[in-house]
């Protein structure tokens, strides 16, 4: 009789520590409701072949004008200024060698953004140039376990008057303002890392099935569109209500086949109807 009913208590103790392992915040949900009802800008409304490339000012204020919130990425310059870019190696942007990290903010202003006129902005100037005119959701690039960037961007968006949230791949910058600025809306970045085949191992299972959301209680969830369907992603929607964000839908078509099954979208290479 004792094994009979071993399994299923097994069973229903890993269920059970499975949901608590991706639980997300449950409280803060008032503060939530800002990001609604807009669309939002992946790197600003950009085209990298115009003069509004991505993550630039130009981008920004086209954004800013067209009545879209915007989401943008920022990382440390060497000498410590927060500038607004997406990749941690210049290459694709700026055609040049080595990372945003190798460099101060002023040699940074020789490069150009895809062959544009445009250089990588600060992220205090962007701040001042959206002035709280539309929502913003700012990723937090950090690529291992040093969060110098999280005090700096704290500091200024404490300052800055308008909505913003934050978000971030990396969950030891989720557990930094769990800890330090409690408050501020939270998001765990995330994707099917093991699906797509380009990353192996045990910390992005984790990070795919969200199973350190009790480490980080994210206010909600940005996913891979394409992997809507990961169930970690869906519980946390379904049973916890956790806000959804979708990344990054590229067309109408992609829009209308997961607008029920993301509560926020960010988007790029279209307008949205």
């Amino acid at each position: 009789m004792k094994a009979k009913y071993a399994i299923p208590t097994v069973a229903a103790s890993a269920a059970g520590l499975y949901l608590l392992a991706i639980m997300p915040r449950m409280g803060n949900r008032k503060r939530r409701k800002d990001f609604l009802n807009v669309y939002y800008a992946h790197r600003g409304l950009h085209d990298n072949d115009t003069d509004a490339p991505e993550n630039s000012m130009a981008a920004f204020c086209r954004a800013v004008q067209a009545g879209y919130g915007i989401e943008m990425d920022v990382q440390l310059s060497k000498d410590g200024v927060p500038v607004v870019f997406h990749d941690f190696t210049l290459k694709r942007i700026c055609g040049k060698e080595g990372k945003v990290c190798d460099y101060t903010w002023e040699e940074l202003q020789s490069f150009r953004l895809c062959g544009s006129e445009e250089t990588i902005p600060k992220f205090e100037d962007v701040l001042n140039e959206v002035r709280g005119r539309v929502p913003l959701i700012v990723e937090l690039k950090v690529e291992r376990a040093n969060l110098a960037l999280c005090p700096v961007v704290d500091a200024m968006l404490e300052k800055y008057h308008g909505i913003y949230c934050i978000e971030s791949f990396n969950p030891l910058v989720l557990r930094w303002y769990r800890q330090n600025h409690g408050s501020v809306v939270r998001g765990q970045l995330s994707d099917g890392f093991l699906k797509s085949g380009e990353f192996q191992g045990p910390l992005y299972f984790f990070l795919q099935n969200l199973m350190l959301n009790f480490i980080t209680k994210p206010d909600f969830i940005a996913y891979n569109h394409k992997y809507e369907k990961t169930l970690s992603r869906r519980i946390c929607r379904g049973l916890f209500r956790n806000l959804s964000v979708a990344w990054t839908i590229k067309s109408q078509e992609e829009l209308d086949a997961v607008r029920d099954k993301f509560d926020i979208f960010i988007f790029d290479s279209f307008i949205p109807d």
